[in-house]
């Protein structure tokens, strides 16, 4: 996850972030992860992919109390803004007639609209950068610099997935007649699930032709807004995180 001043970096057992603070000092912690149940459901499609999002964001506080310098992308007022007018125009485009496919699908959009302008100010796109070029230059055992900043397993690989699922599960809801918070949660829950599972099986069939194909979104994404080439400072962060995230861990570099 990137951060505005440094990015945070998830292992199998523990987490590690590093951020600049206002003086340019680079300063890291880290922390075991909480389980949270994600280690049992391992094995049950579905429930896997939901319980390992919600530990990533359970590993959020944590690393705030720990490292209280990190900036989060939502604590900024424009993101924040931006928010809540999505949320406002979704409920706008909701309420003018019966819900289908292509009313679910611009709200589904209009639900991206936070992120896209939380990249486009400030460095959590370079951060973001610099995090994918890291993490390839440690699997690859070659130079961060001249790493590519896009990278298979980034969660934008998500996005795609992710609309396509709540599209079909809102509009699947509704023609079945059930209205609510509840069923609004439940397919957001459902929808999540799917992405993450069509996530994992194009990692374990990234050579075929379908994975590259649900890859490109993402990796669209990343090249066109979702990162930026770091400076030399944003990847010494990235490395500070990385090596705090190692550490923590027992492993060499």
């Amino acid at each position: 996850m990137a951060l505005a001043n440094g990015l945070l970096v998830h292992g199998p057992t523990c987490w590690a972030a590093a951020v600049r603070d206002g003086d340019g000092r680079v300063r890291a912690a880290s922390g075991p992860k909480p389980d949270l149940g994600a280690r049992a459901s391992e094995r049950v499609p579905g429930l896997r992919g939901v319980m390992k999002l919600a530990q990533a964001v359970a590993v959020i506080p944590l690393m705030k109390r720990a490292l209280p310098e990190a900036r989060l992308p939502m604590q900024d007022g424009r993101t924040l803004g931006a928010a809540a007018g999505a949320a406002l125009a979704g409920q706008v485009v909701r309420s003018g007639a019966a819900r289908s496919a292509g009313r679910e699908a611009a709200v589904a959009v209009l639900s991206l609209l936070p992120a896209m302008v939380a990249l486009r100010g400030g460095d959590l796109a370079a951060y973001h950068g610099a995090e994918h070029k890291t993490i390839a230059a440690y699997e690859d055992g070659g130079d961060p610099a001249a790493a590519t900043k896009e990278h298979a397993r980034c969660g934008s690989n998500l996005v795609a997935p992710l609309l396509a699922s709540t599209v079909a599960g809102s509009v699947a809801v509704r023609r079945a007649g059930l209205r609510g918070p509840l069923a609004d949660a439940a397919v957001g829950v459902g929808s999540l699930a799917v992405a993450v599972e069509v996530f994992g099986w194009s990692e374990r069939h990234a050579g075929s032709l379908l994975a590259r194909a649900l890859h490109r979104p993402g990796y669209e994404i990343q090249r066109l807004m979702g990162t930026r080439e770091p400076t030399p400072e944003q990847l010494e962060v990235a490395d500070a995180a990385l090596g705090a995230l190692l550490e923590a861990e027992g492993a060499a570099r």
